[in-house]
């Protein structure tokens, strides 16, 4: 069975493996998770004068370098100077040389998300009228390329060292303690070591790369490796590098000192009497902690350089982020080690149902944490139900929730296949205490047998002394008679008689009869060529036995049931882990819906005539509550020095008007440490508010900041630049 075993093995296997290849490949290398929500002037704007810088707001803060924003005329020359400037909060601008000449001109964006990933984008403004441009706006970003596959790519790799590593060892402490002596499972624990420590060498020399030019050439360059390290994610890199020193030692540890105290003879015992001595009790618990220790240490490299360590709630979503990577290490990696022990464990140290229904009982666990979780960084990312299906994080997240619920449905069929083997068990242990019992007749029946060949030899040692002594005394009598006859014949034939009586006593002593000592040596070196067959005998028995042994398990419906089933599951795991190394690579849903209704508010208010004042600001908000969610637009007409007439209107993510319980309005000119002047307008209508003779005491760069509450304790801040006068 076996034989046919293994082919479907390796046919499932590849297939697995190129789906998950397909979904990496297939996937947008690293979608941007900041968004450009607004620009000034806008895209497409056509503006009566040269205007003196360029403003672009984001969705999150991004990191920003010389060369991140670059604006070009017709002709494809740059016209900005200087390095970007963060005037406040997500707005970043360029200033541009004076006395620019009409025509269409290209801003070109190159940065670096809060959340560690690569954003790139262009678009247009005319000054006066459009012209003709050789710029492309569709240039290709850093992370698209070799480069950006290949990033893609260790992102994977490292996820599935993580897993691997973490859940194997987990496996061995909680669930089968045996394990840690299988040469198997201590390979697959140090394949993921080795996967996880090169994929991470690896994301640290491409992510200078992939985060600016996207030249292969680049990957080895020191000064941009120099650059990356005072980054936040170079420095969770090199943190995970020092983390992964101390999980070798825990390693070494776990397949050395423990694995000698491991218990190989009784793999199914319970776990409460598993603990063995005081001194592997300490062990176990030193393991125990100090590998989750590891562990969490490995999963906050992720949580604090990517999606949880930005956005709503960070300081909540960090741990639970941590926690979430926990507990799928523990169920996805414990579920790999179960299935390379029902596999290839050695005949003599089986994996018990013991083992299966801990591992059961803790993967269980981890499904239950994994929703928990999975529910707020789901309710976090998305913000909106309709963001499942209108875009494509809510997407592949709902790919993902489809791919758990048909593991924990393969996981239920496992679970009965290995109840069915704990029923079967209880027949199991009957036929080995009958086959015992037949054994011990049989040894039994050996030594009866050796017994009585002894007892014969014993027999026929004292039949050959009989004889002999029986000889000897007939031999003696005969003598003795002779003697007396002697005696009572005539003197003159007395001589002839006595030399031929002589001749008895010699005769007498040639047949003499054997030796018992020659007897007993043969009888020796028979019964020793006896042990030698019995010894050959009894190893030949043991050998035919466990090969019996492994036909019998491998031919066990029950357990070859729970090894399809295990393997479908890993099969599922390992297309799970795919979508969620994309899922990782995509903007959140919550950004994607912030920048289209920042783009719909945009063309609502032209179309409405909200627009029609000087400057018009557009600012997403979202203060975290329940409908919290929307978009904020700034009026100010005629954005001079002295009176303005300020408009504002919120509306909500699909553009219709809101009424909020407070709007709020600041202005600030940093430049003349003027402000903030606030602003309090009166409502008009619904989602509508305004304010007049709004006093602007000179011109320059203001910062226009709006503060929205939508509840009693849920409000926010946002803020744009404009230029007044």
């Amino acid at each position: 069975m076996t034989q046919t075993i293994a082919p479907r093995v390796r046919t499932l296997v590849l297939l697995i493996l190129a789906v998950a290849g397909a979904l990496l490949a297939g996937a947008a290398p690293a979608s941007a998770h900041a968004a450009l929500t607004g620009s000034d002037p806008a895209q497409g704007a056509v503006v009566d004068t040269a205007p003196s810088q360029v403003s672009l707001t984001f969705s999150e803060p991004i990191a920003v370098g010389d060369d991140s924003v670059r604006v070009l005329d017709p002709k494809g020359e740059r016209v900005d100077k200087g390095d970007p400037a963060n005037p406040s909060g997500t707005t970043y601008s360029v200033r541009l040389v004076s006395g620019l000449p009409d025509g269409t001109y290209t801003v070109a964006y190159q940065v670096v998300s809060a959340d560690s990933h690569p954003v790139a984008g262009a678009f247009t403004f005319s000054i006066g009228a459009p012209s003709e441009t050789t710029v492309s706006v569709s240039a290709q970003g850093s992370d698209d390329g070799l480069v950006g596959w290949l990033y893609g790519f260790g992102r994977y790799v490292s996820y599935a060292g993580f897993v691997v590593l973490a859940g194997g060892a987990a496996f061995v402490l909680a669930c089968w303690a045996p394990g840690a002596r299988v040469r198997a499972v201590q390979r697959l624990v140090v394949s993921g070591w080795l996967a996880l420590t090169a994929a991470t060498l690896g994301l640290l020399m491409l992510r200078g790369s992939y985060t600016t030019s996207g030249k292969v050439g680049d990957v080895f360059d020191l000064e941009l490796l120099g650059d990356v390290l005072q980054t936040k994610t170079g420095a969770a890199l090199v943190s995970r590098l020092l983390l992964l020193a101390a999980a070798a030692l825990f390693i070494a540890v776990l397949f050395g000192a423990y694995a000698r105290t491991a218990d190989a003879v009784e793999p199914d015992r319970d776990a409460e009497d598993d603990g063995g001595g005081p001194d592997k009790r300490d062990l176990t618990f030193g393991l125990a902690l100090g590998g989750t220790v590891v562990a969490a240490g490995l999963a906050a490299s992720w949580a604090m350089s990517e999606h949880a360590s930005q956005g709503l709630q960070a300081g909540v979503a960090m741990p639970v982020d941590v926690v979430h990577l926990l507990a799928v290490a523990a169920w996805l990696g414990g579920l790999t080690a179960l299935l390379v022990a029902l596999y290839r464990a050695p005949v003599e140290t089986p994996v018990g149902r013991d083992a299966v229904r801990r591992f059961s009982r803790l993967a269980f666990g981890s499904v239950v944490t994994l929703a928990v979780t999975g529910v707020y960084q789901s309710w976090r990312q998305l913000g909106s139900w309709s963001a499942f299906t209108d875009t494509r994080y809510g997407q592949l997240l709902l790919v993902k929730i489809a791919l758990v619920a048909v593991m924990v449905a393969v996981a239920f069929l496992s679970r009965r296949w290995t109840q069915r083997l704990a029923d079967a068990r209880v027949s199991e242990a009957a036929e080995e205490a009958e086959r015992t019992e037949a054994t011990e007749r049989v040894e039994e029946a050996v030594r009866a047998e050796e017994a009585e060949r002894a007892e014969e030899a014993v027999r026929a040692e004292e039949a050959v002394r009989v004889k002999a002594t029986v000889r000897a005394k007939e031999a003696v009598r005969a003598e003795a008679t002779e003697r007396a006859e002697e005696e009572k014949q005539p003197a003159g034939t007395a001589p002839a008689e006595a030399s031929g009586t002589s001749e008895v006593p010699g005769a007498s002593m040639a047949v003499e009869p054997p030796k018992a000592s020659d007897a007993s040596d043969a009888e020796k070196a028979e019964a020793g060529q006896d042990s030698v067959r019995a010894a050959q005998l009894a190893r030949q028995r043991a050998a035919a036995e466990a090969a019996r042994q492994k036909r019998l398990r491998d031919a066990d419906p029950n357990r070859f049931g729970l090894r399809r089933s295990v393997l479908a599951e890993a099969g599922v795991a390992v297309v799970l882990l795919a979508v969620t190394t994309v899922l990782t690579q995509t903007e959140p849903g919550r950004t994607e819906q912030d920048a289209r209704a920042a783009t719909a508010a945009s063309s609502s208010a032209s179309a409405t005539g909200q627009g029609s004042g000087a400057v018009s600001l557009t600012m997403p908000f979202d203060t975290g509550g329940k409908s919290g969610k929307g978009v904020v637009s700034i009026d100010l007409d005629p954005a001079q020095a002295g009176d303005n007439a300020l408009h504002v209107y919120v509306e909500g993510p699909d553009g219709t008007p809101v009424d909020v319980p407070e709007v709020k309005i600041a202005l600030t000119l940093a430049a003349q440490n003027i402000g903030p002047l606030p602003v309090a307008p009166d409502h008009v209508t619904t989602g509508h508010w305004s304010a007049s003779r709004v006093q602007i005491p000179m011109a320059g760069d203001w910062k226009v900041e709006v503060t929205v509450r939508t509840s009693d304790i849920d409000q926010v801040t946002v803020s744009k630049n404009a230029q007044i006068g």
